[in-house]
């Protein structure tokens, strides 16, 4: 490693659309030299980033070979989004901002079969990201890339564990595994097992992080813990659901880290791992807990490069306040992860 190099772990958080914010940092971050990212754990479209990153930087890609993937990936699902997808924005949702599919009436059937008719459970059920992703990014690249270590959690359906698959097992259903929403897609069968959304279990997932790699582990929020207000409808109710459910593993673990020192294996719940790390927090929490909870499935791409564009000015903010102390202190602000409501801008 040359000079003046610092190496970095990161955790890449879901989030649906939102993803695209992690898109924008990890933009950034890629364009700065004095970083070398060695590992990456991701979780639904964090672990969607992790793996495009991999496709671009294998075999001499490098960081402009990933910056260009995540590029292409993004516009080309922003693409096959608006040919397959009834989660389209309106003129009323364009003039509402906010990456609203609120009056959208292909989202607001999605949601309603969704609360009616379960996914299909049968092994034989096809998910329809697997075919998606298997298009987009090429996953025999991703084996190959031996720069970066990937770990991408699912949740077991049928023991309720978390199962870590790292970079020699990705493929497609992988993936889709670990972005599964429960009432959205088909669980996803590997070798037998079926699974959700890695969320449940971590997201991101961090044990996997400590003790094989670098002490520095960047943490990239994208995924809001408060909101400003209450939910309204079924279909939000539904969304403001899983956020909850899918930030309590990443705050105990953060917590956990930052006060034992200490974590809990992501697949062996009776394991407890010493955690000697430094942590940093890059979030998007103040401005993405403003957006309404439907634009998770917003894939317009006006609103995918605005939520890059917001991730690479968030990431070149922290990376000059905070460049310095990789290496040799935490600099996690432990308001957008313990205090989240502060940001809302209301006492609720």
């Amino acid at each position: 490693m040359a000079i003046g190099i610092k190496r970095i772990s990161l955790g890449l958080q879901g989030g649906g659309s939102l993803g695209a914010f992690g898109w924008g940092v990890l933009d950034r971050l890629l364009a700065e030299e004095r970083l070398e990212i060695a590992a990456i754990s991701g979780t639904s479209a964090g672990g969607v980033n992790a793996a495009v990153v991999a496709d671009g930087y294998a075999r001499g890609g490098g960081r402009e070979g990933a910056r260009a993937a995540l590029g292409r990936f993004w516009r080309g699902l922003s693409a096959a989004a608006s040919t397959f997808s009834p989660a389209r924005p309106t003129l009323v949702d364009w003039a509402m901002g906010g990456g609203t599919l609120a009056t959208s009436p292909g989202y607001q059937l999605m949601q309603l079969f969704s609360g009616v008719l379960a996914p299909p459970a049968s092994p034989l059920s096809m998910n329809p990201m697997i075919p998606l992703l298997g298009t987009l990014i090429d996953f025999e690249r991703v084996r190959a890339c031996e720069e970066i270590d990937l770990y991408i959690p699912a949740t077991n359906i049928r023991s309720g564990k978390g199962k870590v698959f790292t970079r020699d097992e990705l493929d497609a259903r992988v993936i889709a595994a670990s972005a599964c929403l429960p009432y959205v897609f088909s669980p996803v069968v590997i070798e037998g097992e079926a699974y959700w959304d890695g969320s449940f279990v971590g997201n991101p997932s961090l044990s996997p992080l400590v003790g094989e790699g670098p002490a520095d582990i960047v943490i990239v929020q994208n995924n809001p813990i408060a909101r400003p207000g209450l939910p309204m409808t079924m279909s939000d109710i539904q969304s403001r659901t899983s956020e909850i459910a899918f930030n309590i593993s990443f705050v105990r673990e953060v917590s956990a880290i930052r006060n034992v020192g200490a974590i809990v294996d992501a697949e062996e719940s009776g394991v407890v791992q010493t955690a000697a790390v430094r942590l940093h927090l890059i979030s998007g929490n103040e401005a993405l807990q403003k957006l309404d909870l439907s634009s998770k499935f917003n894939t317009e791409l006006p609103f995918l490069l605005r939520l890059h564009g917001l991730g690479v000015a968030t990431a070149e903010r922290w990376l000059k306040e905070n460049f310095e102390h990789i290496g040799k202190m935490s600099t996690l602000d432990p308001i957008p992860v313990h205090e989240a409501e502060l940001l809302t801008g209301t006492d609720a």
